[in-house]
């Protein structure tokens, strides 16, 4: 039997692709007060984002115990893995990393990795799908792990948010820096790569849309980028017009709904653009 990948709910990925590659999801937490929510699994995004502005307390966001995981690596043993890839959302953003880590030494059946993709959302999302495609097709755990990490180098993520208030009320901002962006009324930017998160600014809605092209340009050649909004339809058309414009003959691979564990921290109208550089001398850091 092939190697299995495991991934968390913060991978954005589309139900019909999970099933697609048979990637397995295990959810974070939701929490609204004093009730917690599976992400993804007893909360829609609808829901969540419909109840998102109004909520006070702010919700909060948990990773999943290591129970969870070890029962999800058990059952894949069971259903006859030859190997375990478990790749997660970056661990300078949430602790699931850790606790699958964690996880993973109470499961001695079969090799089993825990691999740190450094990422967030489709970023998290492009990794499993690549090594799924490749234990398919029958690659050994050292092969798939080995191919992964040098993705990861050329994995890009770039977001454009609508306000700091959300990453404020989730205690990821201070309140001096979200008074000053409040003043100078600036659309914040995040730039993740290789666990490496860096702020930035743009001073409206497009010009923040444009300032995502630039990067993605300024990565060079691109083998393909995907797009994911949080509660941003009219944010994500506009963004996918400026893709088709500026970048021609890149594939636009996939387009995903941001998850509730991260939309509860960059709020709705946050829309992020995934750029996976080609393989070639320039696939690093942006300069």
């Amino acid at each position: 039997m092939p190697v299995r990948i495991v991934t968390d709910s913060t991978c954005d990925l589309p139900p019909e692709v999970i099933a697609e590659h048979r990637i397995s999801v295990v959810p974070l937490y939701i929490n609204f007060g004093d009730r917690s929510y599976l992400d993804g699994v007893e909360l829609s995004r609808d829901a969540f984002y419909a109840r998102l502005p109004s909520a006070d307390p702010p919700p909060t966001t948990s990773a999943p115990g290591t129970d969870a995981f070890v029962e999800m690596y058990r059952q894949l043993i069971a259903e006859g893995a030859s190997g375990i890839l478990s790749i997660h959302v970056g661990s300078a953003l949430s602790n699931t990393f850790n606790v699958a880590q964690m996880a993973s030494q109470a499961v001695t059946d079969v090799p089993l990795r825990v691999f740190d993709g450094g990422q967030i959302t489709l970023a998290t999302g492009f990794l499993a799908v690549h090594a799924a495609r490749l234990a398919a097709s029958g690659a050994s755990l050292d092969e798939i792990a080995a191919s992964v990490e040098a993705l990861a180098a050329r994995t890009h993520a770039f977001a454009a948010l609508d306000t700091l208030e959300f990453l404020r009320r989730s205690g990821r901002v201070s309140l001096i820096l979200f008074s000053v962006a409040t003043l100078l009324k600036v659309k914040p930017l995040l730039m993740m790569h290789a666990g490496q998160v860096v702020p930035g600014r743009a001073r409206t809605t497009r010009g923040a849309i444009d300032r995502l092209i630039q990067m993605a340009l300024d990565l060079g050649p691109l083998d393909s980028v995907g797009l994911v909004h949080a509660a941003a339809p009219d944010r994500l058309e506009m963004l996918r017009q400026e893709v088709e414009s500026k970048l021609p003959g890149v594939p636009i691979r996939m387009v995903g709904d941001v998850a509730p564990v991260i939309g509860a921290h960059v709020g709705p109208g946050a829309v992020g653009l995934i750029c996976l550089q080609a393989p070639g001398p320039r696939a690093q850091g942006v300069a």
